[in-house]
C-alpha cells in the first residue's frame, strides 16, 4: 500500500486525533490556528483546546487579497498566483507555531484549513437559473501539506454546495456535535465580517437544528473606519459611541429584499458592502454612519432570531468572533433581546475567538472517522464528509 495512504488509513483508525484548524475569515485581521485533540467522533465527540493563536497579516498580505476579494473584475493571473501563495503562507504560519508550542510536526493527524474567501456566490444572488450555488475559497491545500509535512483536509464549502447547500454557514455541524445541551435551547451567535447563528435545540433534534447567516457583521463597519478613518477597525467602538442614531439611514439600510427572505440563507460583502450604503448616505457625520451600522448589525441580527426562534423557551445566547469585543454591538443586542441569557462562547469551554478554527477542525475530525450518521439531505445541507484530502508528499 501507498505509505501515505497507510497513514491516512491509520488517521482514520484513531479513537483521538490531533488536529490544528484553520480560519480566515472576510475581515482578514489574520489566520486563526486552533491545535486540539479530538476524543471519538460523532455524537460521542468531545475535544480539548490545547493551544490557540491568532497570527495577525500585515498590510502587504492585506492589500494583495482585497485586490481580488469580492470583486466583479479582476486581475485573474494573480487569482492564480495567490492560490499557492496563501497555501504556503498559511503553512509557514502553522510551522512557526508548532515551533513556538515545541511541537514536532509529525504528532499533527491533520491540518483542517478553511483557506480565504474571495467570493460567495449562491443562487439566491446570482440569480442565473443554468449556474449552482457556488462559492470560492483560495490557500491550496497541496502547497499546505507539503510546506508543512502535515495530511491536510481543505475546501470544506465545496461539498456543502455540491450536495445542494449554499456552501455556509458550516458552523451547524460542529455546533451540533460539540455544543449542544439536554438543559437548554442554544443560540450560537458569530459575529465576523457576516453575522451568523445555529439554533440548537434541547431535545437534541437534528432535524430542528438550523444555521443562518441573518446579515452584515463587522464587515460594512471594518470597510467604512478603514477608508474614512485609515484604522483597521473602531477598537471598542470608540468613534461609533460618539455618534448618534439616524432612523432614516437605518430604515433603508434594512429595506434590503435579503431580509425577507427565509432562513437559512446566506450573504457576504458581495453585497453588503461600501457600495451598497454610499447611495443611501446623504450628510450623515462619519459617528453617526457608525453609529447606525452598529444598529444595523444588531438589528438584523435580532430581527432574524426573534423570527426563527422560540425565547419563551429556556433559550440562551452565546457570543463568538469579533464582534463580541464590539461593547456598543454587544450592548445593542442585549438591549434587543433584554430576557434572554447573553454571554460568550468562553463560558462553554472554547474561546470564542477560537470557535471559528475549531469548528473546521471538527469538520476535519468528522471526515477522517468516515462518520456519515447527520445528514439532512431535504434541507439541503449536506453531510459532514466534507473536505479535499492533500497529502503532505
Amino acid at each position: 500500500m501507498n505509505p501515505q495512504i497507510e497513514k491516512l488509513y491509520q488517521v482514520s483508525q484513531k479513537s483521538s486525533r490531533l488536529i490544528i484548524g484553520l480560519m480566515s475569515g472576510t475581515s482578514m485581521d489574520g489566520l486563526d490556528v486552533a491545535l486540539c485533540r479530538f476524543h471519538n467522533a460523532g455524537k460521542k465527540t468531545s475535544v480539548e483546546l490545547l493551544e490557540f493563536e491568532t497570527v495577525p497579516f500585515d498590510k502587504s498580505v492585506k492589500s494583495e487579497i482585497r485586490k481580488v476579494f469580492a470583486k466583479q473584475s479582476i486581475d485573474f493571473p494573480l487569482l492564480c498566483m495567490l492560490n499557492p501563495w496563501i497555501g504556503n503562507m498559511h503553512g509557514e504560519m502553522v510551522n512557526n507555531c508548532l515551533r513556538k508550542w515545541s511541537i514536532n510536526a509529525s504528532k499533527i493527524d491533520a491540518i483542517a484549513s478553511h483557506g480565504q474567501t474571495v467570493m460567495h456566490q449562491p443562487k439566491r444572488l446570482h440569480g442565473l437559473e443554468k449556474y449552482p450555488n457556488s462559492t470560492l475559497q483560495i490557500g491550496d491545500g497541496d502547497h499546505m501539506a507539503t510546506k508543512t509535512g502535515i495530511l491536510t483536509l481543505s475546501d470544506f464549502r465545496q461539498k456543502h454546495c455540491a450536495t445542494g447547500g449554499e456552501g455556509a454557514p458550516l458552523a451547524l455541524y460542529g455546533d451540533y456535535l460539540l455544543f449542544s445541551s439536554n438543559k437548554e435551547n442554544r443560540v450560537l451567535i458569530n459575529i465576523g465580517g457576516i453575522a451568523n447563528f445555529t439554533y440548537l435545540p434541547a431535545n437534541g433534534d437534528f432535524e430542528k437544528v438550523f444555521a443562518t447567516d441573518s446579515g452584515p457583521g463587522n464587515t460594512i463597519i471594518d470597510a467604512y473606519v478603514q477608508q474614512h478613518f485609515n484604522l483597521p477597525f473602531d477598537e471598542n467602538a470608540a468613534i461609533a459611541k460618539k455618534g448618534n442614531l439616524n432612523e432614516t439611514l437605518l430604515k433603508r439600510l434594512k429595506e434590503h429584499k435579503y431580509f425577507k427572505e427565509q432562513v437559512p440563507k446566506t450573504t457576504g460583502p458581495e453585497l453588503f458592502n461600501l457600495a451598497y450604503i454610499d447611495s443611501l448616505i446623504t450628510h450623515i457625520s462619519h459617528e453617526d454612519v457608525l453609529k447606525t451600522l452598529c444598529h444595523f448589525t444588531a438589528d438584523t441580527l435580532c430581527d432574524c432570531i426573534i423570527q426563527n426562534v422560540d425565547l419563551r423557551e429556556q433559550t440562551s445566547l452565546y457570543l463568538s468572533g469579533g464582534g463580541m469585543h464590539n461593547p456598543l454591538l454587544v450592548e445593542l443586542i442585549k438591549q434587543r433581546l433584554p430576557n434572554v441569557v447573553i454571554d460568550k462562547m468562553d463560558v462553554l469551554g472554547i474561546s470564542g475567538d477560537a470557535k471559528e478554527a475549531v469548528l473546521f477542525a471538527a469538520l476535519a475530525n468528522e471526515t477522517l472517522s468516515g462518520e456519515t450518521g447527520f445528514q439532512k439531505p431535504n434541507n439541503g445541507l449536506g453531510s459532514f464528509s466534507m473536505g479535499k484530502i492533500s497529502l503532505p508528499n
